[in-house]
């Protein structure tokens, strides 16, 4: 398909990453696939999420199709965006149709961003995953790269005043190795699967974070954070 808004955004999100000075670090990117349809399933903790995973992504000359909530396409600004680069609209009253819309767009060859934990995650735990990206994946035959961001939420996420000041926050950003699973396999066990795998990773970016988490309101109640405890 044409991209002809996809390009200028791009430009426009690294000329505001270079603003906020961060200092990003990009690991596994060989798992993102350079041809054929993917899923990117993505931990959830800010709202410059999307923005972030895309940009990783950019290295194996991939545009990711981002899955995001019908609210974002009803914005007079986002709208319009969201629809030239060709992201797609989920409507919770209506989800079989963003369902048919991902699927074609799988086996058209495009790779798909979900986070399949629905929501941004509060304590900045993975919290308990929805089964839209297994099903999608044993429907079009496709791989899951399971992916994690961690530093996000130092910028901008729930609850919490965004802080846009420039100065260098290490941002990551993991890909992990692609997951597949049979077409007639069990979903549940596939989710399982894949936040136990996130899980693990999560923890792994973590360990490897520069800054400390101790006593820092955006990091977990388990590294010595102050976020909220995890409500599952």
């Amino acid at each position: 398909m044409a991209d002809f808004v996809y390009p200028p955004v791009i430009v426009a999100i690294k000329t505001f990453w270079r603003f906020l000075g961060l200092q990003f670090t990009f690991t596994g990117e060989s798992h993102v696939p350079r041809k054929g349809g993917a899923i990117l399933a993505i931990n959830h903790i800010g709202y410059l999420d999307f923005a972030i995973t895309g940009t990783a992504a950019l290295p194996a000359d991939r545009y990711v199709r981002f899955m995001a909530k019908k609210e974002i396409f009803d914005n007079k600004l986002a709208g319009p965006l969201m629809r030239g680069m060709h992201h797609i609209n989920v409507d919770r009253n209506n989800g079989s149709a963003s369902f048919v819309a991902a699927l074609r767009a799988l086996r058209g060859g495009e790779i798909i961003g979900i986070f399949p934990e629905g929501t941004i995650s509060k304590s900045f735990e993975i919290k308990e995953l929805k089964s839209g990206a297994v099903r999608l994946a044993m429907g079009a035959g496709v791989p899951i790269i399971p992916t994690i961001v961690w530093g996000s939420q130092r910028i901008w996420t729930k609850g919490v005043k965004k802080d846009l000041r420039r100065k260098k926050v290490p941002i990551t950003v993991a890909f992990g190795e692609p997951l597949f699973f049979d077409k007639k396999g069990d979903v549940e066990a596939g989710e399982a699967l894949l936040r136990e795998t996130l899980l693990s990773a999560l923890h792994e970016v973590q360990a490897n974070y520069p800054d400390t988490h101790v006593g820092q309101r955006w990091a977990p109640a388990r590294l010595g954070g102050t976020a909220p405890a995890p409500l599952n």
